[in-house]
């Protein structure tokens, strides 16, 4: 099935796969490739340590590491489910190149980001792992470890965690509308994504089911608390606050 402009069969999955296309409104903000380069913004200076203070001051989060690595985790979460929701029922996936995302920093996930312009892509492996993981997670990952600490791992895990709940989400889909070519070819698609050597290491897949490697933080939130898929099974101590990583 080729793109439609407006990616309509996104929409019955949920707003994290939904995604806004064509160049309306979208001259104020910042791209993501600028996001990525440390690039400023007339309107919000450096737009990912806007992002990081934004959700810092909305979770009240103890440090920055713990904002950027949930803003991390909301980002890499809008890219897998379109990008994965595509492949599966497109066969075809959206260009994401950075330059071509329009970012709102000061916008909540799901409604931040806006494709300018729709060019198909192959809907295999290869390509999810090109655009996604190489195009967004790694130069994302660089960035928010050399200004917030942030530990390799944990993002990596993130990145994983994020892959695995878009694949659920889509198998949810599936199932109730008889569409078991799309769960197995969600299926087929993650397998294969999480053989990536980026994500190898991540955590442990089993059928739908994922449980990482690393902790995201979020625990350390003022009433956070484990995410489904937390390598512990109960917070850990101050003493263990410099290694959930």
């Amino acid at each position: 099935m080729d793109l439609d402009p407006e990616l309509t069969a996104l929409a019955p999955l949920g707003a994290f796969f939904v995604l806004p296309t064509g160049a309306a409104a979208t001259t104020s903000l910042p791209t993501l490739a600028d996001t990525y380069a440390h690039r400023t913004s007339d309107v919000y200076g450096d737009p990912l340590d806007f992002r990081v203070r934004k959700v810092a001051d909305a979770l009240h989060a103890p440090e920055p590491r713990v904002a950027a690595s949930i803003a991390q985790q909301g980002l890499a979460a809008r890219l897998w489910s379109v990008a994965l929701g595509s492949a599966v029922l497109y066969g075809r996936i959206p260009d994401l190149e950075p330059g071509l995302l329009c970012w709102d920093p000061d916008g909540s996930a799901p409604d931040d980001l806006r494709l300018t312009e729709l060019r198909p892509l192959p809907g295999d492996a290869a390509q999810l792992a090109d655009t996604v993981l190489h195009g967004h997670l790694e130069p994302l990952a660089a960035a928010l470890h050399a200004r917030f600490r942030v530990a390799p791992g944990l993002l990596w895990g993130n990145a994983g965690s994020a892959l695995a709940g878009a694949a659920r989400q889509l198998h949810r889909w599936a199932r109730p509308h008889g569409r078991t070519d799309a769960a197995a070819r969600t299926r087929a698609l993650t397998v294969r994504l999480f053989a990536h050597p980026l994500l190898a290491g991540s955590g442990t897949l089993t059928g739908t089911e994922f449980r990482r490697r690393s902790c995201c933080l979020y625990y350390r939130v003022p009433g956070g608390g484990l995410c489904g898929d937390c390598c512990f099974t109960r917070p850990p101590g101050p003493s263990a606050h410099g290694a959930s990583g």
